[in-house]
């Protein structure tokens, strides 16, 4: 998952009066819409777009298609918003100033839904759940993404940490739900609670916890600032980086590969760090590989290939291959010009997101988006937004 350190989501949008207020809320565990869990999506409206991408721009949304890249649908919305999928392959979460919003994607239109939370952080996939987590307030909440459907909230089930903090959490095959540990001033690791919420495994050897990627065999793992932790069959191992401080906080993981691909930076102390390696985590033996790009990259710049490829899009344009058995370069894409990344976070920067066989890659500073062929290199179509495109996500 690719989040920066801190979220400052803009103010929330007036919504459209086309759209109907349906004043759910969230409560405690399992107290949702029930109904709308019932019902299958063949419920929700007809598809205005097959395979939406979204894309974020200073003041609103694009709704793009995926074989042209054309705006279907420019949707205003207020604020620094950012975007991820729901995972049902219709609805997209935005994160606004007061919680996940629900975008029906597919039908190219922002529904008034929302999962209340202060601060809305990471979004997260896995196991058939959805699971989202409130930085300010430290609640994790996990849903059925087929609930979406039914045009209400689906059910939920919530957990509370201890504090407040940047965090993340995973729902795991067996009903367990790995969540960080930390406070507003402090992050130190993970633990693992069971089905019934017990906890059955902790770890505090992970300074500055921060991001997450799931593996093959349902291995997870979370950023440190001296390395990584990897979960997996019930235990959790530390991975040490080779420097004293060697920091991964942003990761992409692929069902189908066990290695972990991650960024890597060195310097606590620099203003904005540009690193020019990569990591590689073998989530099977617990190694650690370092991967030299010679082109700094961003945390928007990490995707995974259809077969487990390792990508990383680079500021010199170009789409880097890794095979990550091997650790190395295979090949070069070229898709854009050089670029620069920019010192504040919330500013556009070029971004990608990878479905199936193609890259969808965004060049802000060009005004453009670009479909790959991650295979071929061939690139299947281009297109102009009509405002800078920062962040890029899917349904």
């Amino acid at each position: 998952m690719r989040h920066p350190e801190r979220f400052r989501p803009g103010a929330r949008a007036a919504l459209p009066a086309a759209l109907v207020a349906l004043g759910l809320a969230l409560s405690a565990c399992g107290q949702g819409d029930g109904g709308s869990a019932a019902r299958s999506e063949a419920s929700a409206p007809a598809a205005a777009v097959r395979d939406p991408l979204v894309a974020t721009y200073d003041g609103g949304l694009y709704v793009l298609d995926p074989a042209t890249l054309e705006v279907v649908e420019d949707i205003p919305l207020d604020g620094f918003n950012r975007v991820n999928p729901a995972g049902d392959g219709r609805h997209v979460l935005v994160s606004t100033a007061t919680g996940f919003r629900v975008l029906d994607a597919a039908g190219a239109r922002l529904t008034d839904r929302e999962f209340a939370a202060p601060k809305p952080g990471h979004v997260v996939h896995h196991a058939g759940k959805t699971v989202l987590f409130s930085d300010g307030t430290g609640r994790v909440t996990l849903f059925d993404p087929a609930g979406l459907g039914g045009g209400g909230l689906p059910e939920t089930q919530t957990h509370d940490s201890e504090h407040p903090h940047h965090g993340v959490a995973v729902a795991l095959s067996d009903g367990a739900l790995l969540t960080t540990l930390g406070t507003e001033e402090e992050r130190t690791g993970v633990h693992v609670l069971d089905a019934d919420r017990e906890e059955i495994a902790r770890s505090e050897e992970c300074p500055g916890v921060h991001g997450e990627a799931t593996a093959r065999g349902g291995a997870v793992v979370i950023g440190c600032e001296d390395g990584a932790l990897i979960y997996r069959d019930g235990e959790i191992t530390k991975v040490k980086a080779p420097d004293g401080y060697g920091r991964i906080g942003n990761q992409a993981g692929h069902e189908e590969s066990p290695i972990v691909l991650g960024d890597y930076k060195t310097d606590p102390d620099a203003e904005l760090e540009r690193p020019e390696r990569v990591s590689l985590i073998d989530t099977r033996t617990g190694g650690l590989e370092l991967v030299d790009l010679g082109t700094s990259y961003t945390f928007r710049s990490l995707a995974r290939g259809p077969h487990g490829e390792a990508l990383v899009l680079g500021t010199d344009g170009a789409l880097h291959v890794i095979d990550p058995e091997r650790a190395e370069v295979t090949r070069k894409v070229e898709i854009m010009g050089a670029w620069r990344e920019p010192l504040e976070w919330q500013r556009p920067r070029p971004a990608i997101f990878v479905r199936d066989h193609t890259a969808y890659v965004t060049d802000p500073g060009g005004g453009m988006v670009y479909a790959v062929d991650v295979e071929s290199g061939e690139v299947k179509a281009k297109a102009r937004t009509p405002r800078p495109a920062n962040e890029l996500t899917g349904a």
